[in-house]
């Protein structure tokens, strides 16, 4: 209450006797300690901004504030999950492609062809789960976690899939 009133010192005391707790919430989402802290830092001026829109019918203050917190963490994870990194298979991949634009600009049409019907030929004859998996990551742009709630396949399953399924290709076409 005497944070929507506009009390800096409720707001320091709300922090000095929450902020540890807090932090462990935030942390145990996020999984990065200097994240958590964004989260922590974020949430605190959330509090404090929104103080006003609390409503002590609905809970306990503290209920809300952890609330806060969870909220915050949640959406950090949400929106790094956007993020693109580039694993080693991405950089190979990548790599692949820039090797394929070359081959392309340069290379004689019929022989494109040729090298299109022997890597549909190599596609066809992979399992089909892993087909898929290779075709979702590198066709859809599907990250790896994406592909195993499309598939409902473990991540550790579909990383292998897509790896042991890129070495076959790189070998078939070989």
């Amino acid at each position: 209450m005497a944070c929507a009133q506009g009390d800096r010192e409720a707001l320091q005391r709300l922090y000095q006797r929450e902020a540890r707790f807090l932090l462990g919430v935030a942390l145990r989402i996020v999984r990065q300690h200097h994240r958590a802290e964004d989260v922590l830092h974020d949430a605190f001026l959330n509090i404090w901004q929104r103080a006003g829109s609390f409503d002590p019918t609905r809970g306990e203050g503290r209920g809300w504030i952890y609330s806060v917190v969870r909220n915050a963490a949640l959406n950090m994870v949400r929106s790094s999950a956007r993020e693109a990194t580039v694993d080693d298979d991405a950089r190979e991949a990548i790599d692949d492609d820039a090797a394929l634009a070359a081959y392309v600009s340069a290379g004689d049409p019929f022989e494109l062809r040729a090298d299109l019907g022997r890597l549909h030929t190599c596609l066809a004859s992979l399992e089909p789960a892993r087909r898929d998996c290779i075709l979702y990551a590198y066709v859809e742009g599907c990250s790896h976690a994406e592909i195993a709630e499309r598939t409902r396949t473990p991540l550790g399953t579909v990383k292998a899939w897509i790896q042991r399924g890129m070495k076959a290709l790189r070998e078939c076409m070989a």
